[in-house]
């Protein structure tokens, strides 16, 4: 791959750099670079919202484009090659009107000291742009990255109910003001991102340090292997703080996002085939599809702009003993795609974790596709999320089940917990109380305590040792008491309009 300069559309106009420093966050360029001031760092690791930007990029068919809200304070800069970044200032250019969004959001006083403000706009602007007749609960999944500590979310709720009112007769003749359903196909937007598509991979070098995006797997084995210590950076949702919170410098970094093996996700008669790099919007509901007991879980995981930029491929590889999907695949049965060069090897997940943050990749390899079977007919499958926090929240306690009764005998059950261990792993003593026996309360007793004999779980600032064990028994039992039909199977509606 030649060197090549980051090439993106911004306000119409196509924006192109050089010698960019490859880990330089979208968040430091609109705001140090540009003077666009609009976009907020408030946390700098992805969890307030007030550094939130849009990005429009041509889907994957090619016929029409994704508008995802994303954080731009962990987002590379070269990450945004060939798509369209729209900022709070987009949206209301000097010398024009208030966008819909912000007329709703000032006319029912959304807003109090205005710093989280923006991000609100453009987690906004994001649904205004995708779903023309949002739900309450539609709403709130949109908002869950966004934080507010002065006027409460009330009036911000408001103002997305209304914000399609909030047109006026200028609006319908451009594109960013016209909601979803409205606006023919932009098409040319969609034409002139097409035409920033690259044949072959980005290469950017600045002071030695390189980054590289090949838009093949073939490319990407031949880079990977010749450079076996590299970073590898899917959505960047983790290694984004190794640069903001741990000053890390990365050397070279690699970008799996364009390799175009890597960012689908399919459906065979036996498997769900996710390819490594795809966003975790995209996989999630070709899962909960087949899942269903699986909807909160996903609901609950990070917030949209995560979602939108992390991979379920990252979180895997990354390996946090708080991952949340690991569980749920564990207990599943999913199975991991290597390579090496040119050769490959498939894994079982539960086998590929080792010790904390250790796991089962030699040099030079790396993760190509999760491969989930698809269920059997009478599985229970579901997973169960303990947080300080409903939304955008790292769990204290993630469990995930699978279980399948002949009558009310166990003939298969399977338990997997994270935030227990420095590995996501299953709870084969619980397992073994349950297999074969009866389910009821006595058997569950049982189970609930051989997991002390399968966990000894840490105190740290989420729960100490004793309330983490005693949390897991308990949903545990609550799983069991929702398989019976005595308790709802989603926690998710609490304090929540039905």
């Amino acid at each position: 791959m030649a060197t090549s300069s980051i090439r993106f559309v911004l306000d119409g106009q196509l924006i192109e750099l050089d010698d960019v420093d490859p880990t330089r966050t979208v968040l430091q360029f609109l705001r140090e670079d540009l003077g666009r001031t609009g976009t907020k760092e408030g946390c700098a690791e992805g969890d307030c919202g007030a550094c939130t930007v849009v990005l429009a990029e041509v889907n994957r068919d090619g016929d029409d484009l994704w508008v995802r809200a994303v954080n731009s304070c962990i987002q590379f800069l070269p990450t945004i090659d060939g798509k369209e970044l729209i900022t709070v200032e987009s949206l209301s250019p000097a010398g024009s009107d208030l966008h819909p969004v912000q007329r709703a959001m000032v006319q029912q006083h959304g807003s109090q000291c205005g710093f989280c403000t923006p991000g609100f706009v453009m987690s906004l602007f994001a649904l205004y742009k995708s779903n023309a007749n949002p739900a309450r609960q539609d709403i709130d999944d949109a908002l869950a990255g966004n934080l507010c500590r002065c006027t409460g979310y009330r009036p911000i709720i408001a103002a997305a109910h209304s914000m399609y009112k909030a047109m006026d007769g200028d609006d319908q003749t451009d594109w960013l003001r016209q909601p979803f359903g409205m606006e023919q196909k932009p098409a040319e937007r969609l034409a002139r991102l097409k035409g920033l598509a690259r044949k072959k991979g980005l290469e950017v070098v600045h002071a030695g340090r390189g980054f590289y995006a090949p838009v093949d797997v073939d490319s990407l084995a031949a880079i990977v292997a010749s450079n076996p210590g590299a970073t590898i950076l899917a959505g960047g949702t983790d290694v984004g703080l190794w640069v903001t919170k741990q000053h890390r410098e990365l050397e070279t970094v690699i970008y799996t996002g364009r390799v175009a093996e890597l960012t689908d996700v399919a459906v065979s008669s036996t498997h769900i085939e996710v390819g490594a790099a795809a966003t975790l919007t995209d996989v999630m509901p070709v899962i909960v599809d087949h899942y269903p007991g699986l909807t909160e879980l996903f609901r609950r995981f990070a917030s949209p702009p995560i979602r939108n930029a992390g991979t379920l491929g990252g979180n895997i590889a990354n390996g946090s003993p708080i991952g949340d999907s690991m569980p749920a695949l564990m207990v599943v049965g999913a199975s991991l795609i290597l390579r090496c060069g040119d050769a490959t090897r498939e894994l079982s997940l539960g086998e590929f974790y080792h010790d904390y943050q250790v796991n089962d990749l030699a040099p030079g390899e790396f993760l190509v596709r999760i491969r989930i079977p698809l269920p059997d007919a009478g599985t229970i499958v579901q997973s169960q999320k303990w947080s300080k926090r409903f939304d955008q929240d790292i769990s204290a306690v993630c469990t995930a089940y699978y279980l399948e009764l002949d009558g009310d005998l166990v003939k298969h059950f399977r338990m997997a917990c994270g935030g227990l261990a420095p590995i996501i792993k299953r709870a084969m003593h619980c397992e073994a109380e349950l297999s074969g026996e009866r389910w009821n309360e006595q058997s569950i007793e049982r189970a609930c305590a051989a997991l002390g004999s399968d966990f000894t779980p840490i105190s740290d600032a989420r729960a100490t040792a004793d309330i983490r064990l005693l949390a897991v028994q308990n949903l545990l039992r609550r799983f069991f008491r929702e398989t019976k039909g005595e308790a709802e199977s989603t926690v998710y509606t609490y304090g929540r309009p039905r």
